[in-house]
């Protein structure tokens, strides 16, 4: 389809988009300015879908080191994305999808395989209108009854790498109309105390970077550690051509999930409503984020959960898992102290200290042999002192190898990832069904995408911890993995004292496994957290959570 004719079509619907650029310096929280602003749309009773434009040159996060780009997050339809778009799901709780997240990677692996299949017809491809044809391609596609589109342009206002995708929102702007887009750039208003004032010149240059793109913003939000004088939001106005209510304080809070309560209380969603002529939107209800903060502020009492790892150094390489862990810990009125603790500490003979004043141990998710012993004596102390535990991909992987080596007698269990001398418990899957189809992957094949990715259905024994906990015996979890705990050990692991206590479909994948003679020990190969919600947290962990608090009772 032609982009003339998707513009058409759009036009057709009643979909408004806005378009969120960043300023001044990164990591401002675009992505979370994003996600707020859609649930307090929401709270109005609109619709609304959040998408992605990330101007690197992968085709996606996924074989990106945790340490560049921090955690990857995996829509149910196998999509490897961006952080955000957990944001996104976290505060919108609608599904992303494959067509909300793309990048530079995947728009100019499009443009080369249509050249390479003549579709041009013999045209000289350039940026302009080649791959910003792609880039509103992407913007304008899977438009149905939405009432906003919310599209994130990564990086910075400035960078070489986003000029395509700034050409693109622009032509969009003259195609659709003006009263379909808004233009809203996220600014820095930095506090310099000698002076003892904020400083608006930087934002002043950052819009005019912007102008001279062709894009004059229409709201501007403004990262600041004050509130901001009336003087200075006339000022800025002024200097950056923006009406002055459009000028938006978003202040420092103590939690991401007041973000949205503070952004509407400084009139973000009423100027919106507003631009575009929503003068009978019903008032937002922000109840919900009331309550959360409300239990956030005031919890009954304080837990503390290990979270065993090897990049505690960068905590974004845990946002979800993060986030799940403060949910239920909402769940259950109560704060969670996350203890982060370096899987490489644990090798040497200081493992049980760092263990001691946790009231649960959780292992996540990772890839690699570095770190992964200290991981294995966190699960045997969990196992053996009756400690809580939550072993996530990896870690569930890793609790099965300790029990077949410290239970069973088996020394040399182990992983075919990066163990070659080993009893193969855990070894690579070549093949697997996704919705009917075969699925045949190699070990010498590409490392990007080729996972057991996205959303798949587990069976659960009846009966089982798990089972009590779900309320239910068949779930749907997301999955990001490629080595599997082998099936023909399980009679081994039941006289262990372990259950297989969750399966595929077919019966051929282990999907969880418990210890029944343990207050709380489960181990899932998939990654709950990706699905949890403040307003809805998963149910592991919220139980989770609970047996924490229980067992910190008993300490």
């Amino acid at each position: 389809m032609t982009i003339a004719k998707k513009i058409e079509d759009v036009l057709k619907t009643k979909a408004k988009f806005i378009f969120i650029t960043g300023g001044v310096v990164s990591s401002l929280g675009k992505g979370l300015a994003s996600a707020s602003l859609a649930s307090i749309l929401q709270s109005r009773g609109f619709k609304v879908r959040l998408r992605k434009l990330d101007p690197y040159l992968n085709v996606d996060p996924g074989t990106m080191s945790p340490y560049q780009h921090g955690e990857v997050f995996v829509t149910d339809d196998g999509t490897e994305a961006d952080l955000d778009l957990g944001h996104y799901e976290r505060f919108s709780g609608v599904p992303a999808k494959r067509a909300d997240s793309v990048t530079t990677g995947i728009i100019y692996q499009r443009v080369i395989d249509k050249e390479r299949r003549g579709d041009y017809l013999g045209a000289t491809i350039q940026v302009v209108p080649h791959v910003t044809n792609e880039i509103k391609d992407f913007i304008l596609s899977d438009i149905s009854d939405e009432d906003f589109v919310l599209c994130e342009i990564g990086g910075t206002v400035g960078d070489i790498e986003g000029q395509p995708y700034l050409e693109a929102i622009r032509q969009l702007a003259y195609e659709l109309g003006r009263d379909r887009i808004m233009f809203l750039h996220v600014t820095l208003l930095p506090y310099i105390p000698a002076a003892g004032e904020l400083k608006t010149k930087p934002t002043q240059h950052s819009v005019k970077q912007l102008q001279e793109y062709g894009i004059q913003p229409d709201m501007l939000l403004c990262r600041s550690q004050m509130p901001i004088p009336e003087n200075e939001k006339r000022k800025i106005a002024q200097f950056c051509n923006v009406r002055e209510e459009n000028v938006i304080a978003a202040l420092d809070v103590s939690s991401i999930y007041q973000v949205p309560i503070s952004y509407s209380y400084e009139g973000m969603d009423a100027a919106v409503c507003k631009y575009f002529g929503l003068t009978d939107a019903k008032p937002a209800d922000l109840s919900k984020w009331e309550h959360i903060v409300d239990v956030l502020k005031n919890p009954e009492g304080t837990v503390t959960i290990g979270v065993v790892g090897k990049y505690t150094q960068l905590l974004e390489a845990y946002k979800s898992l993060n986030e799940a862990l403060v949910h239920g810990g909402i769940a259950n009125k109560y704060k969670v102290k996350i203890k982060w603790i370096d899987s490489e500490k644990l090798e040497g003979e200081e493992a049980e200290a760092e263990l001691a004043d946790v009231s649960a141990i959780l292992v996540p998710g990772g890839f690699g042999q570095r770190g992964t012993e200290g991981k294995i004596k966190a699960i045997k102390y969990a196992r053996e002192h009756k400690v809580p535990f939550l072993g996530i991909c990896f870690g569930m992987q890793m609790a099965v190898i300790e029990t077949l080596r410290d239970v069973a007698g088996i020394k040399n269990a182990g992983t075919t990832e990066f163990m070659t001398d080993c009893e193969p418990v855990v070894g690579l899957m070549t093949e697997w069904d996704k919705d009917g189809a075969k699925q045949i992957r190699h070990k010498n094949g590409d490392l990007g995408g080729t996972m057991r990715l996205g959303a798949y259905e587990c069976c659960l024994t009846p009966g089982s911890k798990v089972a009590a906990v779900y309320g239910s015996d068949k779930i749907s979890e997301r999955h990001r993995h490629r080595y599997e705990v082998n099936c023909k050990y399980e009679p081994v692991l039941n006289k262990s004292g372990m259950l297989i206590s969750g399966r595929s479909p077919v019966g051929n994948l282990p999907e969880i496994v418990e210890i029944p003679d343990h207050p709380w020990f489960i181990g899932v190969q998939f990654h709950p957290e990706l699905k949890s919600k403040p307003f809805a947290p998963h149910p592991l962990f919220v139980s989770f959570v609970h047996a924490a608090i229980e067992n910190s009772r008993l300490i």
